[in-house]
């Protein structure tokens, strides 16, 4: 494959303070691409709830990593994602990389949107992110030592935030990954019990898994002052998506990388290393 995205080629990241977004703008930044961060707080600020924001944040950009807040699953991200890809289209945009979910009707229909935009076009799709639990509305439960969720016996083949910026950044940067949907799931199910043991274990700490009914989860989430449109999205994913039809594994990571996906018990150690999970105090 060669290199078709060179350093005058600027490059989009929408959600580029978010889990994956972060990610790609630091690694398009050291391999010496100009980025653009896509975010209500960057010197050309951009905000899916604002349209009026787009056409200065598109301008002058030739490629788009596309990360939709707060997920492709929620009303009105279609409408968005149809809009948004008119944008670039008009804006000059030549390729564009969609983060999406699996198992969400809705996001299969931003998926088709992007593929028939006339644009260069790659689908990273992914399961459930690792980093849910340390960068995300769980990382509460695990420092005070209860995670109570429901669906608790459900599998989920977790994929590491790292593995998703390798492949956004590669079909970013490179020929080769486009028209390409890559599937991204760590190598192996875990139950959300079976992901709070090896936190538990990676941390030396006890951490209970406690099943509760989606009524007390939301309930528990709200106490907890997670935002509401956060609360709603993980309310669907329980109450949807996560009932074993996404248990199993798929192979993006591989094709994509040619190496095979981090495993969770890495990501668990790797986090448990950095202090993030420690009780303080």
């Amino acid at each position: 494959m060669t290199n078709s995205t060179t350093n005058q080629h600027r490059i989009l990241v929408t959600g580029g303070t978010g889990k994956t977004g972060s990610r790609v703008a630091t690694r398009l930044t050291q391999a010496g691409h100009p980025v653009r961060i896509g975010s209500r707080s960057a010197d050309t600020p951009f905000s899916w709830e604002d349209r009026a924001t787009w056409p200065a944040a598109l301008a002058g950009v030739h490629t788009v990593y596309v990360a939709y807040q707060p997920d492709l699953a929620v009303p009105g991200a279609p409408d968005a994602i149809r809009a948004f890809t008119a944008a670039a289209v008009q804006s000059g945009v030549r390729r564009l990389v969609l983060l999406s979910g699996r198992g969400e009707p809705e996001a299969v229909e931003c998926e088709e949107i992007v593929q028939e935009s006339g644009l260069e076009w790659t689908i990273v799709r992914c399961s459930f992110f690792a980093q849910n639990f340390s960068e995300g509305a769980f990382n509460d439960y695990i420092l005070a030592g209860e995670v109570a969720m429901p669906n608790g016996d459900v599998p989920e083949p977790f994929v590491h935030a790292d593995d998703i910026a390798e492949v956004a950044v590669r079909a970013l940067t490179e020929d080769g990954h486009q028209g390409e949907v890559y599937e991204l799931t760590g190598p192996r199910a875990l139950t959300f019990a079976e992901a709070v043991a090896e936190i538990a274990a990676a941390t030396g700490r006890e951490i209970a898994f406690i099943p509760v009914s989606r009524t007390d989860f939301v309930a528990a989430l709200t106490e907890y002052q997670v935002p509401a449109d956060a609360v709603s999205l993980l309310d669907y994913l329980f109450g949807t998506i996560l009932d074993g039809r996404n248990a199993k594994t798929a192979d993006g990571v591989r094709r994509a990388l040619g190496r095979e996906a981090k495993d969770f018990t890495e990501y668990a150690r790797e986090t448990a290393a950095t202090g993030i999970w420690n009780i303080q105090g």
